[in-house]
């Protein structure tokens, strides 16, 4: 069923293996499909996640988003990174189920991102043709550091990194040298006075609307590049 502004209502389901729900939004003929995580505060349907969602399935993307099982039992401490990676794992067969054959990019939403960009390092995901990053968490919030970034360089499929230039978990100047270090497999694209919940102030002279524009548009560029 459509909703207000031509997009469809998500399908709900579970998965068994994931032990947690998730929304698939699917428009008519996908050109691809984006296995989609959440941070670690908030589940699948924050604002910021439906807004992508939404946002990527007017542009033809389908997104299938999921919970993590600490999520999902209304726990705020998340679950053991080899349960997450379970879990991704879990949502990518699940996307290849229910699209067999559209091309499939993973990642997610700060903490999200991480654990699929973790799970991709130590063996890669079935059929994932690339990772897409919404604010990759390089480090705790005033304590730069770069070692949460160190599996990346295991990562042997194109990474965009989409990342606000004030967002206080990802220092530029230590992200941007661990990216160019990556090679032609890393994409940065800053987005000019975000934080990291992709929030601008008023005196930027944008709004969040502008910005989340900016951040698919750049999304869907960025997989005519890698041929999703």
């Amino acid at each position: 069923m459509a909703s207000p502004g031509g997009v469809r209502r998500p399908v709900v389901g579970s998965h068994g293996r994931m032990q947690s729900s998730f929304l698939f939004n699917r428009p008519p003929d996908p050109r691809a499909c984006y296995v989609f995580a959440h941070g670690a505060g908030a589940g699948m349907r924050h604002a910021f996640m439906e807004s992508v969602a939404a946002g990527l399935e007017a542009r033809a993307v389908a997104t299938l988003r999921y919970e993590f099982p600490y999520m999902q039992n209304g726990s705020k401490r998340p679950d053991p990174p080899a349960v997450c990676h379970r879990t991704v794992r879990a949502a990518i067969e699940e996307a290849q189920r229910r699209l067999p054959g559209v091309p499939l990019i993973a990642g997610g939403k700060s903490f999200g991102g991480r654990m699929t960009s973790q799970a991709q390092a130590e063996s890669p995901l079935a059929g994932t043709r690339g990772l897409a990053f919404f604010g990759f968490p390089l480090h705790p919030a005033k304590k730069p550091s770069t070692q949460r970034a160190e599996h990346l360089s295991q990562v042997t499929i194109p990474m965009l990194f989409l990342q606000g230039t004030r967002d206080e978990l990802a220092d530029l100047t230590l992200l941007e040298p661990i990216v160019s270090g990556l090679g032609s497999l890393a994409t940065l694209k800053k987005i000019e006075a975000a934080d990291h919940s992709f929030h601008v102030l008023a005196r930027s002279g944008r709004n969040d609307r502008q910005v989340m524009e900016e951040l698919l548009d750049e999304l869907v560029r960025w997989l005519d590049s890698v041929g999703a």
